[in-house]
């Protein structure tokens, strides 16, 4: 049951093949765990949910023709398989935002967000694109929630260092679990 009473906007960023596929360079050991977070989370927000996916710029530039020199597989163009989302959670994508950066706070979900003023992320990678994200978001006054439980990182390492990080920018970024989110409509600070 919903206990939300304005649970705000939730942003799912990147549950894409290229993060999930155990083979893939890019894979985030505990997708699963966070999948399953965001399929917890979806029947709260209702049409409240945004997916975004990270893909490759046509032609990069600057730093990141450097970063793709280390990474030539992912210069896959936008509908390539590794840049679509998963299976499970394709078919809930009904509102998509597309970008070849790790953060996605930008014009279009800020235009998603409203005046409602609260965006919950979860997805992957904690320690990249969500922590990216969050610290955008915060920084142009945005309170953000991370549910530490619906994000996974590179590896457990990097995702505990970045949710510490993430916590040390409270109040404008709180770290709090898919519980909390699901159970108050203002998580209280841990």
């Amino acid at each position: 049951m919903n206990t939300l009473a304005s649970p705000g906007l939730l942003a799912v960023i990147d549950m894409q093949r290229v993060f999930a596929e155990p083979d893939s360079p890019w894979a985030a050991p505990r997708f699963d765990e966070a999948a399953a977070g965001v399929r917890h989370l979806l029947p709260a927000f209702d049409e409240r949910v945004v997916f975004t996916r990270f893909i490759a710029p046509a032609r990069p530039e600057g730093a990141w023709r450097a970063y793709y020199d280390q990474a030539p597989f992912a210069l896959r163009p936008p509908d390539a398989r590794l840049w679509q989302l998963v299976d499970e959670l394709a078919d809930e994508a009904r509102d998509l935002v597309d970008a070849p950066t790790f953060g996605k706070w930008g014009p279009e979900l800020a235009a998603r967000l409203g005046t409602d003023g609260r965006l919950v992320l979860a997805g992957v990678s904690t320690d990249c694109c969500v922590l990216s994200t969050a610290l955008a978001a915060a920084d142009a006054g945005v309170e953000v929630l991370v549910v530490a439980d619906a994000c996974a990182g590179a590896d457990d390492e990097s995702h505990a260092k970045a949710l510490h990080v993430l916590d040390l920018y409270r109040p404008l970024v709180r770290v709090v679990t898919v519980d909390e989110v699901l159970g108050q409509s203002r998580p209280e600070p841990r």
